[in-house]
């Protein structure tokens, strides 16, 4: 079983992919815009929407996430559920976290704990929660 994070930008997906391309170094498995939808249904999509992304799958370090523009509304919310990214030492939690907290808000700076040499939370500029650490190893 395989349980992926399906998440619905409302119109902005393409701009999400770009800047997480740029912020964690996202790859583009597949991209699929509405007017690649076969012929019959084409009625229900709008003029405005037929260039949006329909589907898509990024590859983040090991984890592929779907995304999609939804239903375009130009209003995502992404409440009650965050990403969480561990990075493989504490300088580059730090240069994760800076990356993706760029434009959005950081709401827990990036700091020592109990489990991690690093950890903080953020949301990026489209809202995304996001938890970045570095993890303590435990044993």
């Amino acid at each position: 079983m395989n349980v992926q994070s399906y998440l619905s930008f409302e119109g902005r997906a393409e701009e999400a992919i770009e800047f997480y391309k740029n912020a964690v170094g996202a790859k583009v498995d597949m991209m699929m815009r509405f007017k690649e939808a076969p012929a019959d249904q084409q009625a229900m999509i709008s003029p405005e929407s037929k260039d949006k992304v329909m589907h898509a799958a990024i590859k983040i370090g090991d984890t592929q996430v779907l995304l999609s523009d939804g239903r375009c509304t130009g209003k995502p919310t992404f409440s009650g559920m965050s990403l969480a990214v561990s990075a493989d030492s504490a300088a580059d939690a730090d240069k994760l976290f800076n990356a993706l907290s760029k434009g959005g808000q950081v709401t827990m700076p990036m700091t020592e704990t109990f489990f991690a040499n690093r950890f903080g939370m953020c949301a990026d500029k489209f809202g995304v929660a996001w938890m970045v650490l570095n993890p303590k190893a435990m044993g």
